[in-house]
């Protein structure tokens, strides 16, 4: 810890912010530092750590400090971190929160996640040692008359300067970032077309293959999961994480919702989810708040809550129209269903069968019988 000097946590010209992670602790190799939980920040030239309460309270050490680097893995009660082993100290170093250290390492505590992402961010920029090849201006000396002139012309000018590198290399950060997710679009729509092909080949086939193969070789497909899943180490948390998670989502269950007729209850979603996801189980609150984002992102689905509070998943192109026709039609069919025949029918859960009976008896279409032998429903002759 006594590599890092005070700072005012202002980028210097030619520096660039490289990534920033909130919920980071500092340790003076296994001790605690007598700081609190706070942001660390990484640019092409610096570590910087500034206090999530007290912002005047910020210290910064070069990277140029740095030896090498280790992952250490969480455990139980105890966060991932990152650890950094460093130079000695340098005799012109300016005063910072120790003077001296027994230990020859710093260790950044994760409690918020996004170590994956910081570390590797981190090992590049030690790769790239950018600090060497656009080293930060020098402070420029005063003078008088034209001289006093000449050095403010010069200060605004690189001021100028910095915020158009820093709009280029936000300009560039985007496009970079845009070209990755379409790339990942291209091969999710690759995985959809071979999934439909695979899933006609098998209803040509229907003959030659039996009922348990094919159930048993969907089982395969579906047991190949998602090779890259989301989560809070690789995106950090909050709203961004809740966003990409509900981008993934969006891709994966296009192809199974329309084999279940366009809807599926949430319940459904959480279980194809966690099985597709292997060992990085999602929980219920996370599900919930990124398919509530599904319409903000213009996705294809929708997160629907019933009058009942049953909250299903469905294609935005499912009609609700074509919902209460397909029941009224079945029903008068039939002359009068349950929704355990309805379900039987349509090849749908029991729950979402009834609230699609519900729903044509709420716009008018449907009646109800409720007696001791369950709830029937008949078409509304009224």
């Amino acid at each position: 810890m006594d590599r890092f000097s005070w700072s005012s946590g202002l980028l210097e010209i030619n520096e660039t912010l490289v990534i920033q992670q909130r919920g980071v602790r500092l340790y003076d190799g296994d001790d605690k530092a007598k700081l609190d939980v706070g942001v660390a920040l990484l640019s092409t030239h610096r570590l910087i750590w500034r206090d999530a309460k007290n912002h005047e309270c910020c210290i910064a050490m070069p990277l140029s400090q740095i030896i090498f680097l280790e992952e250490q893995a969480a455990g139980i009660g105890k966060s991932a971190k990152i650890v950094i082993h460093l130079h000695p100290a340098s005799t012109s170093k300016e005063p910072g929160p120790y003077q001296h250290s027994k230990y020859s390492y710093i260790k950044l505590s994760f409690k918020e996640h996004g170590q994956i992402e910081f570390y590797r961010r981190l090992t590049e920029e030690m790769a790239q040692k950018r600090w060497e090849n656009t080293p930060v201006s020098q402070p420029i000396p005063t003078g008088t008359g034209i001289q006093a002139g000449r050095t403010r012309a010069v200060g605004i000018v690189g001021i100028e300067r910095k915020i158009e590198e820093r709009r280029k290399e936000t300009d560039k950060n985007i496009s970079e970032a845009f070209e990755d997710l379409s790339k990942l679009m291209v091969k999710a729509k690759e995985m959809v077309e071979l999934s439909r092909s695979i899933a006609n080949k098998i209803k040509e086939k229907q003959g030659d293959i039996t009922e348990d193969e094919t159930i048993r070789f969907k089982s395969y497909l579906l047991s190949m999961g998602i090779a890259n899943p989301v989560t809070r180490e690789t995106h950090g948390s909050g709203t961004h994480y809740h966003m990409q998670l509900a981008k993934q989502l969006g891709d994966m269950l296009q192809a199974p919702l329309e084999e279940r007729g366009g809807m599926m209850a949430l319940t459904e979603v959480y279980c194809l989810v966690n099985r597709a996801r292997g060992m990085e189980l999602l929980s219920p609150e996370d599900l919930v708040n990124a398919c509530k984002m599904f319409e903000s992102l213009k996705l294809p689905l929708r997160l629907r809550v019933f009058d009942s509070g049953v909250m299903v998943v469905q294609l935005q192109s499912h009609s609700e129209e074509e919902m209460i026709a397909s029941a009224l039609d079945n029903v008068s069919e039939k002359g009068s269903l349950t929704a355990e025949e309805f379900a039987k029918l349509l090849g749908l859960s029991v729950l979402l069968s009834k609230e699609r009976l519900l729903l044509a008896e709420k716009v008018g279409h449907l009646c109800r019988d409720d007696s001791v032998e369950g709830l029937r429903f008949y078409p509304n002759r009224f």
